[in-house]
């Protein structure tokens, strides 16, 4: 007996101490933990999905899903990586990003020659353009790249280069309303991309930075020499190893 009544006046102090804490305090508490709530949802939402779009195909982007809105429909087939032309996959990777097998998602050497020569293109890998094209939206805003530089070290960790290459030449625009090199591929040449010649492959990679204002199909001499610095760009990676974390 005495020991239960030892232990309901241990209970009543303890009721009394939390009815002691000043509402200030618990309403800071209770903020808190719904912002924690808050911020930690969205993390988790989109750990799943990078988890997911490991082996599913991201259904849209926002680009993609704003150019349809704007447009009315656009050309758009996923196809999987082993159905393209290898010297056209190599020919983007050589325009894009040489040391794409090089880094964990982020170029330094780039970035710091960037900053120096004061650039405002050049520096972003293909990780972080297929983070920007698949979980963000356009723009360069500081906030845009915040989310880009933590979402990207996420997605690198989970997906292999070969399917970060895949998703990126899936959601990539070549073209107004264009989307994927196999679109691409129909669009400008009326080949499927498994048959895209070295040339033709440099000259869809050279679109990229600029797509509504470039032409495959129709190139200026500036687009056909870069064209051609970019096939031999493709060939050099393809000699010296820096393709093999995409290639069979």
């Amino acid at each position: 007996m005495a020991r239960e009544s030892k232990a309901r006046k241990g209970s009543g102090k303890s009721k009394r101490t939390r009815a002691q804490v000043p509402p200030v305090r618990r309403a800071w508490r209770w903020f808190m933990r719904r912002l924690a709530l808050v911020v930690a949802v969205p993390f988790v939402l989109l750990f799943v999905l990078v988890l997911l779009f490991s082996f599913l195909d991201p259904p849209t982007t926002h680009t993609i899903w704003s150019e349809k809105r704007r447009l009315g429909d656009i050309d758009r087939q996923w196809i999987g990586i082993e159905e393209v032309a290898p010297s056209a996959v190599r020919a983007v990777v050589a325009a894009e990003d040489a040391n794409y097998c090089l880094h964990w998602g982020f170029d330094v050497d780039a970035i710091r020659d960037a900053l120096e020569d004061g650039r405002n293109r050049g520096a972003s890998t293909i990780s972080q353009q297929t983070v920007k094209n698949v979980f963000l939206w356009q723009g360069r805003s500081w906030f845009r790249k915040a989310l880009e530089a933590l979402i990207t070290p996420v997605a690198e960790a989970v997906w292999s280069k070969r399917r970060m290459l895949e998703i990126y030449l899936n959601v990539a625009e070549f073209d107004e309303g264009v989307f994927g090199i196999d679109a691409a591929a129909h669009h400008y040449f009326g080949v499927p991309p498994k048959q895209l010649t070295p040339m033709q492959g440099a000259l869809l990679a050279g679109v990229l930075p600029n797509p509504k204002n470039r032409s495959a199909s129709r190139p200026t001499g500036n687009q056909r020499k870069r064209a051609a610095r970019i096939a031999d760009g493709a060939a050099t990676i393809a000699a010296d190893g820096r393709a093999a974390c995409f290639e069979d």
